[in-house]
C-alpha cells in the first residue's frame, strides 16, 4: 500500500472565501509561509473569481507572486472559467482547481452555468492551457459528489458519468468533493467505487466537509478504497457561498493526526502547524477554530506510529480491488 497521503491546504482559499472579516495580504502571505513551513507542501493560496462576489478573494493575484517563492511549494489557484484559468497562469500558479457540479441547480448558483456546459468549459480551458509554454495542471472538482442542500440526493451514477465527462475534456487529475457535507462512509465508498470505474487512477482526491461531524470518518472510507489526497483546512474553516448550509472543511491538524498515527506519512510537523493557528485567530476573530488535536493537545503516544496494514486477499473486496 502506498503510504505517503498527499495534502491540499485550502485554508486561504476555502477557508477564508465565507470568513466574516477580511484577513490582510500581509496576513495571508504570513500565514502560508507558516504553512509551508510546517511541512505543506501543496497551498491553495487563492481563486480569480469575481471580487464583487467573493471579496475575500480580491487580493489572490497580488500575493501570488510572493506565495510563489515559496521553494517546494505547488500553489494551486481556484478557477471557474476561461478568462479566471488565464489570470492564473499569467499569475504564475502552478495549478488550477475547476469546479463543476454535479447538481444542476448548484452549478448555476455557483457558476452561473449547468453542469454539461461547465464541462464545455473547462474543454476550453485545457485547449488554452495546453498550448501554453509553461505546463500546468488542471484539477476538476466534482462537486456535491454526494449530496445537496439545493437538489437533495445526488444520484451515484450521475457522479460517475460527470466525472468521466471532466476525463475526456482533458482534466489531469479528479477531486470527488463533498461540498455541503452531507456525505457518511457508506456513501464515499461506493462513490468513490463507481468513479474509479469510470475514470481509473484520474481519481485522486477527496475534498470533505465537516457539518454532520463525518469528514475524518469519510477521510477514513476514502483511504481504505485507495484514494491517496485530500484538502484539508487549519482550523476547519470554510464553506460554500452558494450553498446554503455548507459549513467547514475537515481539520488539517486533525486529519494530521490520524494519518500519522495511524502509520501513513504526510510530511506535516504537527508541532509546528499548531503554531499557525495563533495568526489565524488573531487575524480572524470572530471565527471559531476547531480541532481536537488543538483543544486537548499532542498526545505523548504521538510518533509512536503504528505501521499501515496491507489488506490480506480476503478483504480485498473492501479494498475496492475487483
Amino acid at each position: 500500500m502506498n503510504q505517503e497521503i498527499r495534502l491540499c491546504e485550502v485554508g486561504p482559499r476555502d477557508g477564508l472565501q465565507m470568513a466574516k472579516g477580511m484577513m490582510s495580504a500581509a496576513d495571508k502571505l504570513r500565514w502560508i509561509r507558516q504553512l509551508a513551513d510546517a511541512g505543506l507542501r501543496e497551498i491553495e493560496a487563492g481563486s480569480f473569481v469575481s471580487p464583487r462576489l467573493v471579496p475575500q478573494m480580491a487580493d489572490t493575484g497580488a500575493i501570488l507572486p510572493d506565495v510563489l517563492k515559496i521553494d517546494g511549494l505547488t500553489v494551486v489557484a481556484l478557477v471557474c472559467n476561461l478568462k479566471g484559468a488565464i489570470a492564473a497562469y499569467e499569475a504564475g500558479a502552478h495549478a488550477l482547481s475547476f469546479p463543476i457540479s454535479v447538481s444542476e441547480t448548484h452549478s448555476r448558483a455557483n457558476v452561473g452555468k449547468g453542469t454539461d456546459a461547465q464541462v464545455d468549459v473547462l474543454a476550453s480551458i485545457v485547449d488554452w492551457a495546453r498550448a501554453q509554454p509553461r505546463p500546468m495542471r488542471i484539477d476538476a472538482a466534482v462537486a456535491t459528489a454526494f449530496g445537496c442542500s439545493l437538489e437533495g440526493t445526488v444520484p451515484v451514477r450521475r457522479v460517475a458519468q460527470v466525472a468521466a465527462a471532466t476525463a475526456l475534456a482533458g482534466a489531469d487529475e479528479i477531486a470527488l468533493a463533498d461540498t455541503v457535507g452531507y456525505a457518511h462512509p457508506g456513501l464515499v465508498r461506493i462513490a468513490v467505487r463507481a468513479t474509479q470505474d469510470a475514470v481509473g487512477a484520474r481519481l485522486v482526491k477527496l475534498h470533505l466537509h465537516d457539518t454532520m461531524g463525518l469528514g475524518l470518518a469519510n477521510a477514513l472510507a476514502g483511504l481504505d478504497e485507495g484514494i491517496r489526497a485530500f484538502d484539508s483546512c487549519l482550523g476547519g474553516l470554510g464553506g460554500c457561498p452558494f450553498a446554503p448550509g455548507a459549513s467547514g472543511n475537515i481539520v488539517t491538524e486533525d486529519l494530521v493526526f490520524m494519518l500519522e498515527s495511524m502509520g501513513y506519512r504526510t510530511g506535516v510537523d504537527l508541532s509546528r502547524l499548531l503554531e499557525a493557528r495563533p495568526l489565524l485567530a488573531q487575524a480572524l476573530p470572530q471565527e471559531n477554530l476547531r480541532s481536537g488535536v488543538a483543544a486537548a493537545g499532542i498526545p505523548r503516544t504521538y510518533g509512536a506510529r503504528a505501521p499501515v496494514p496491507v489488506p490480506s486477499a480476503s478483504d480485498a473486496r473492501l479494498s475496492g480491488t475487483r
